[in-house]
């Protein structure tokens, strides 16, 4: 596929996944992580051509535009978004797959100082939460979702949903539907801790006679409150 066909497929990306972005134009001009993957597009079709030199310069200028550091020798598809962009690192072997999805201060990086083979495979319509950092030469599945500062080391079944340090499988799909995954499809770490807490400390209390006076629970709409204290 040509630069300009995989450009045109990251420009429609950003206009699906972000509801903030209201034309092609405001996506041109104003979205820095358009502008590091355009920077990447260019930088990467050099390095095919054994342009090495002229692959990173242009790589260096992204990283000082954007703040969003890909190696040209890594291998993006078509239709790839990095929302708020800033602080994502895509190491030289990162191998990423069609309609991905990061969010800012994620990484594709390596562990240690092996050759070869060292980075990331992502397979298609994944989503890296911000923060998320995806470790060595591992393999994320297709349809999953990668938590905010999840740090995953091992692969990834696809269609899972992967919370934590080190990062844990907590939920599977039991049907894909082929299309991107949106940014409120993303798991609530914070509000899954929070119920597996409550239900244990309840657990506990029926288990020595003694129910909890207080009831927290969460709303209908998914809030948790109780008198003054709201996630």
């Amino acid at each position: 596929m040509m630069v300009l066909d995989l450009l045109r497929k990251d420009i429609s990306a950003a206009l699906e996944r972000d509801p903030a972005a209201r034309n092609r134009y405001e996506v041109v001009l104003f979205y820095p992580g358009f502008h590091a993957v355009a920077a990447y597009r260019l930088a990467h079709q050099l390095w095919q051509g054994g342009n090495h030199l002229g692959a990173r310069t242009i790589s260096a200028l992204a990283y000082r535009w954007t703040g969003v550091d890909i190696h040209p020798g890594a291998t993006i598809g078509s239709g790839f978004f990095i929302d708020h962009a800033s602080g994502v690192v895509i190491g030289e072997t990162a191998v990423v797959g069609d309609d991905v999805t990061m969010y800012h201060q994620v990484t594709l990086g390596g562990r240690g100082d092996q050759t070869g083979k060292r980075h990331p495979d992502i397979e298609d319509r994944v989503v890296l939460g911000a923060g998320a950092k995806v470790l060595g030469p591992i393999r994320v599945g297709h349809d999953s979702r990668i938590g905010a500062n999840a740090v995953v080391v091992r692969d990834v079944p696809p269609g899972s949903v992967v919370v934590g340090v080190p990062g844990q499988v907590i939920s599977r799909a039991s049907r894909f539907e082929g299309t991107p995954l949106s940014n409120l499809e993303m798991p609530d770490a914070i509000g899954d801790g929070l119920k597996s807490l409550i239900d244990r400390v309840d657990e506990i209390a029926a288990t020595v006679g003694q129910p909890s006076k207080k009831d927290i629970r969460p709303r209908r709409d998914g809030m948790w409150s109780y008198e003054d204290f709201s996630i």
